[in-house]
């Protein structure tokens, strides 16, 4: 098949000069002038776009389909993992226990609850396959009962563009009682009196800036504004049921306010005002405020204690000291326990504290490499800790641990219908050394059968932004590619917060290229430990870890036989330069401000995947995007696919897939995910030479 789709005539080249420098983005008539609109409603996409991407469609569909058994085959192995009639473990809350479940065939969760004593029959409070009958993307957000437990209010999305409806629901008749609120960001929270909601707005450049409160059927009030562009509003429950939580943030800073869940039309109390660099949440329990932040030089964090009469950061006092390399990345408030969780050299833990006594215990686990998390619950005065553990070769396991007697007790084990045991597989961390001597973890999965004799393909994932932590959890769906052959890594590089915060400022704004860096050290140093060879090896990122892949495709193509590019983030320098976009002024903390800084321009053009396409051999590429996408909008992969076809000089296919009924996280239901899931598997293993 050729490697080039038919010229565009249309291709309209927009030259422009910042800070003395002369560039041209040619394929700028990609970016449809009412793109805002489109977020809303994609029928209104200009009519040449919506050619040139079901093109672009059609023509990656011609490449696979000479392998469509493989992709059914992935997608039926795929979904034969998944428990179809699953259900998560019950929650209590009052006289209720609060629960999802899902149905056979089924491609959205249900709400439901039963009464705690168990005897009464079950109650559905939001059925959302019913509710997405007539839609072609569908996803629920948010579902919050009342204090009460008497109304539910909850917010969808009908078009993948993460603009919210809220409606609230009377539980008793079913009826609505108000709603739609319109232009949501996604979140809602009660007030204590069941019948006032607090919840988010985005403005027409889909930044969450406005903090409302409604009082069911009546008028709403503006609670709080933000003026700055570069900051996102978001508001929380605090565990106590004492207050709502209203912060503003960007990627460096923060600022809380709260709001009396007993008095809902109070004015927001200010914790301590913003401090460029300084980052803090809160927690609450009785007449004080725990504070988790980085002030005072705290690089992986702290926790203080403020009164709550006087919170302000002049009296903060510490309460776990920082220490370097130990990253605290959240805590969890009760009546009785404070629950921290850390990430030390790579690894997760969890550590309980007595607040009584001032006792801690770490609760223990014995894999190489795993993962934890914690679950939300809705009380406060209790001694259970809900958590999930996994590792790549252990499915989900959710315990109760009672923090008092320090016993856990298993409440679920997930299921995988098709058959899976642990002990086929091997799961190791590795450790790879970077062009600075930095130690980069890697974490791997493979067959025990597996021969790790150079001769495996190997599928390598990475993000590496942000303070995200990619966790050695459990995946079913990765289980098709191991397998059939493949070791599957991740690579834990600088940028995210894997070996705590400090690792995450290293892969930032001037240090970005360290996130390139470490992903290559990671693939050469998997070649030399003999787990494949090069050119074997499917890189795979998406979003800021899609800007990794094309990167690492401009640095060292020859290493990599496929680019696995699911909605990058390509095209950096247009995307920074245009402050009408949705994240660019609070993403410049992230990566820097090119339109007022000149080294920051500079930098971001030396690495930005789209302006540094060049005629050279490219591997195998496919990129994927979302029409409705407010993150990485969907021209960037657009625009990428089109310049990468242009300069190739090598023969190996670059396709673009576009969704156009979704945005940035794909189709929205359980089994339509794979759909997309099994053709960017089948392309890995076609152009690995696997099948």
């Amino acid at each position: 098949m050729p490697n080039r789709l038919p010229p565009v005539a249309a291709q309209r080249p927009v030259s422009t000069t910042l800070h003395g420098i002369s560039r041209q983005d040619e394929y700028a008539w990609l970016k449809d002038p009412d793109w805002q609109r489109v977020m809303r409603d994609p029928g209104v996409l200009d009519p040449e776009i919506r050619a040139y991407l079901e093109a672009e469609n059609a023509y990656k569909d011609a490449f696979l389909a000479p392998h469509d058994d493989l992709r059914e085959a992935l997608y039926d192995e795929m979904r034969g993992r998944i428990k179809e009639d699953d259900s998560t473990v019950p929650a209590p809350d009052g006289d209720w226990h609060y629960y999802i479940r899902y149905v056979e065939d089924g491609e959205h969760p249900v709400f439901c609850r039963v009464p705690r004593d168990e005897e009464s029959a079950e109650e559905v409070l939001l059925d959302g396959n019913r509710e997405a009958e007539s839609e072609t993307y569908f996803r629920i957000a948010a579902c919050r009962h009342s204090p009460d437990h008497r109304r539910l209010a909850y917010a969808t999305d009908v078009n993948g563009s993460e603009r919210y409806q809220i409606f609230v629901r009377d539980i008793a008749s079913g009826e609505i009682v108000d709603g739609p609120i319109e232009d949501a960001r996604g979140d809602v929270v009660w007030a204590n009196d069941g019948a006032t909601v607090f919840y988010t707005v985005i403005d027409d450049n889909h930044r969450p800036y406005r903090v409302r409160r409604r009082r069911i059927g009546d008028e709403d009030a503006v609670v709080y504004e933000e003026s700055d562009p570069g900051f996102f509003v978001g508001i929380q429950r605090s565990e106590s049921g004492r207050f709502v939580i209203v912060s503003a943030h960007d990627h460096t800073t923060s600022e809380v306010r709260l709001i009396d869940a007993d008095a809902p039309e109070g004015e927001p109390c200010l914790v301590a005002p913003r401090d460029p660099g300084v980052e803090y949440d809160v927690a609450h329990r009785g007449d004080r405020l725990f504070v988790r932040t980085n002030a005072d030089e705290a690089v992986d964090f702290r926790i203080a204690t403020a009164p709550l009469d006087e919170p302000g950061r002049a009296n903060w006092s510490d309460w776990l000291a920082h220490e370097e390399g130990v990253y605290v990345r959240a805590q969890r408030l009760f009546a009785g326990h404070h629950v921290r969780l850390e990430r030390a050299d790579g690894l997760p833990r969890i550590v309980v504290t007595d607040l009584a006594s001032g006792e801690a215990h770490e609760i223990a686990f014995d894999e190489e490499a795993y993962d934890l998390s914690l679950l939300p619950g809705y009380e406060f005065e209790t001694a259970t800790l809900r958590f999930v553990y996994s590792s790549m070769t252990t499915p989900n396991r959710t315990f109760d641990y009672d923090m008092a007697n320090r016993e856990r007790r298993l409440r679920k084990t997930q299921e995988v219908p098709s058959g899976h045991d642990p002990v086929d597989y091997v799961t190791r961390r590795l450790t790879a050394t970077g062009h600075d001597g930095a130690r980069i973890p890697i974490s791997v999965l493979y067959r025990r059968t597996a021969a790790l004799d150079g001769t495996s393909p190997l599928l390598l994932y990475g993000y590496g932004a942000y303070g995200h932590s990619i966790p050695a959890s459990f995946s079913t769906n990765r289980l098709s590619l191991v397998d059939r052959g493949f070791v599957y890594a991740v690579a834990h590089i600088r940028g995210g917060a894997d070996r705590g915060y400090g690792w995450y400022l290293d892969g930032k704004r001037e240090r970005k290229p360290n996130t390139f860096a470490d992903f290559i050290a990671a693939a050469e140093h998997l070649i030399a430990e003999g787990y494949t060879a090069k050119g074997r090896i499917a890189a795979h990122g998406g979003s800021a870890g899609g800007m990794l892949m094309g990167a690492v495709a401009n640095l060292r193509p020859d290493l990599f036989a496929a680019i696995l590019a699911e909605v990058p983030f390509v095209d950096v320098l247009n995307t920074m330069c245009d402050a009408d976009l949705p994240l660019t002024p609070p993403e410049w903390p992230e990566w820097g401000n090119p339109i007022e800084d000149k080294a920051a321009y500079r930098l971001i053009a030396s690495y930005s995947p789209y302006d540094n396409v060049a005629a050279r051999d490219y591997p195998a590429i496919l990129a994927t995007g979302g029409i409705t996408d407010p993150r990485v909008t969907y021209w960037e992969p657009a625009k990428w696919v089109a310049r990468l076809r242009r300069l190739n000089a090598g023969d190996a296919p670059v396709l673009l897939h576009t969704n156009m009924e979704a945005g940035h996280g794909g189709a929205s239901g359980r089994f339509d995910r794979l759909v997309e899931v099994a053709m960017v598997y089948a392309f890995a293993i076609v152009v690995t030479g696997t099948r």
